[in-house]
């Protein structure tokens, strides 16, 4: 009787494989078109964000070029010792995350303002147009952006110092000397960079709420704020939650045009504006491999935490809302 209860039994097992399998197939023979429209993109990833992984081992090394990566000699965490112990990682770890939450908090609430501004508004035209207009500049260099920052903030001919001088304020600040301005400075850089393009992803996902909820809160008397505040918004914590999940797992990275180009590398301007990406890049360019790349993955295992742990965070509170 056992034996076959344990027979019916691998024999089902056996059906539910086979149908398993038939299912992938069909899965793949159905989706055969998108699967090599994405292979390109699946390539690039592979070849820049997986095989430099390799390079993983000169944090462990003192690297020497002429022996190559696994004839240099192991030094266990001695890199990471260094930076840590070092005068610079107080400050540049600092700034990095001050920024990055100043990013993330002030990015957040300009782009969910302007995705509810965009589609409180009757003309599809005029939404189309001002989307143009805002999103135009993440497609522009940062050396061009570098450029515009400096003719505004030129200390012998910037705009920002003729206007200050128009009405009566001085027309001679040297901006590259002034550190404490900068954190001002590249917030509103940043936002200004990529407001527009952050906005548009707000706002596609009001454009997917049903409009029988906006009518039957107008029919029970609900005016402007209260159909964003009880309707609107709520539509959006799904997408806030996702985008702000993947935000905090760069906390601990920043873009590095916007800290190297913008503030032309100016020293006098490091305590403020000097974060792990130009500390790291410094370390490159003096030939300090073995510190660049310690610092570098212990940005990707600290962000990597943070990640899982956010979305741990969010799947206990809401399930629906997590990434994984």
């Amino acid at each position: 009787m056992n034996s076959e209860i344990a027979k019916n039994t691998a024999i089902q097992k056996e059906k539910t494989s086979k149908m398993n399998l038939s299912r992938k197939a069909y899965v793949i023979k159905d989706n055969f078109e998108l699967f090599l429209l994405a292979l390109p993109g699946i390539i690039l990833f592979f070849v820049f964000k997986y095989m430099p992984m390799y390079g993983i081992i000169i944090a462990f090394k003192k690297f020497n070029p002429n022996l190559g990566i696994w004839g240099s000699k192991w030094v266990g965490f001695k890199n990471f010792e260094f930076f840590f112990t070092s005068q610079d990682a107080w400050r540049v770890t600092r700034n990095t995350v001050l920024y990055s939450l100043d990013f993330i908090v002030i990015g957040l609430i300009a782009a969910v303002a302007i995705a509810l501004m965009l589609y409180n508004l009757r003309s599809r035209t005029a939404v189309k147009v001002y989307n143009t207009v805002m999103i135009l500049p993440k497609f522009l260099s940062m050396v061009l952006i570098a450029y515009i920052v400096y003719a505004m903030l030129n200390p012998s001919a910037g705009l920002l110092n003729q206007i200050l001088g128009v009405f009566g304020g001085p027309s001679d600040i040297d901006w590259y000397s002034k550190p404490e301005a900068w954190p001002f400075i590249l917030t509103i850089v940043h936002i200004w960079q990529v407001v527009g393009m952050d906005s548009i992803v707000y706002y596609a996902a009001l454009m997917g709420i049903d409009e029988s909820l906006f009518e039957s809160a107008m029919i029970d008397g609900a005016n402007k704020w209260q159909q964003t505040i009880y309707i609107a918004i709520p539509h959006l914590i799904p997408i806030i939650t996702i985008t702000t999940t993947l935000a905090l797992g760069h906390i601990f990275s920043g873009d590095f045009g916007l800290f190297y180009q913008t503030t032309r590398d100016v020293g006098t301007l490091y305590p403020t504006t000097d974060i792990i990406n130009t500390y790291t890049f410094r370390g490159l360019v003096g030939g300090h491999l073995e510190v660049a790349s310690a610092v570098g993955l212990f940005q990707s295992v600290v962000g990597l935490i943070l990640v899982v742990v956010t979305n741990s965070i969010v799947r206990k509170i809401n399930p629906e809302n997590s990434l994984f």
